[in-house]
């Protein structure tokens, strides 16, 4: 037990070690330490040619690729795919971003979405919806 007890400082010293405190190489910014970012849901509509009353047509979800700007400097910092239920979630340090949509096919007009700004809050997760436009009309 005494030994346990002495090799206890020892342990946690060598875990302390392994942390890299310093910042980016880059400049840019330090990674985000989970606790604040974007999540949301990304989804895709209309998907009826017209929506009659008591004949619901709700926009479906969608699985998509976001990439995430810096919003000064307009620099790629995170690309995050969204899950079949549209669902996603992105850990980022607080700041300025610009949340841009891809298009599945880039030679296709539809499905599209803009670009969104998004500000991140310490200690918060943002939420976003992203609507893609079907062009169904």
């Amino acid at each position: 037990m005494r030994r346990l007890l002495l090799l206890l400082p020892a342990a946690l010293l060598a875990l302390a070690g392994c942390r890299d405190p310093s910042p980016p190489a880059d400049g840019g910014s330090p990674t985000a330490d989970g606790r604040s970012g974007i999540e949301g849901v990304v989804l895709v509509g209309p998907q009826c040619p017209v929506v009659q009353e008591g004949s619901p047509c709700p926009d479906e979800p969608y699985s998509a690729e976001i990439r995430i700007l810096d919003q000064g400097t307009q620099e790629l910092v995170e690309t995050v795919v969204s899950g079949s239920d549209g669902r996603f979630r992105v850990a980022l340090p607080p700041g300025s971003y610009l949340l841009d949509p891809q298009r599945p096919d880039p030679s296709a007009p539809f499905p599209i979405a803009g670009p969104i700004p998004v500000t991140v809050v310490e200690g918060e997760y943002t939420s976003v919806t992203i609507s893609y436009d079907t062009g169904i009309r």
